[in-house]
């Protein structure tokens, strides 16, 4: 039996036009992930771009340059890392029944 080469070319346009959707849809949607108990917050996108970084003026004032950085670098890769999970999420969703069971590949 020949496999349907049409369909399965429908098929998978059919995916890469879902992908790209959730992609751009993906830019519009954020996590926020905080450090410190909230001293410092990062705002990430699904495309893992920071849009946004908060820091409390307490820790400012306080002088405390390395407590901050190190803050700021945590609350960063913890908002990154959610984003990248979202992201995954998000994907899954499009790919979930178009791929065969057992065939992996990276960013499916």
């Amino acid at each position: 039996m020949k496999p349907n080469l049409q369909g399965m070319m429908k098929q998978v346009q059919k995916m890469q036009a879902e992908m790209e959707k959730v992609q751009n849809e993906l830019a519009n949607k954020t996590v926020t992930e905080e450090a410190g108990g909230g001293i410092v917050k990062a705002v990430v996108n699904g495309k893992k771009e920071l849009i946004s970084l908060s820091i409390d003026d307490e820790i400012i004032t306080g002088g405390d340059k390395e407590m901050l950085e190190d803050l700021v670098v945590a609350a960063v890769n913890k908002a990154l890392e959610s984003a990248g999970k979202m992201a995954e999420e998000e994907m899954a969703g499009v790919t979930k029944g178009m791929m065969p069971p057992g065939l992996n590949i990276p960013g499916f």
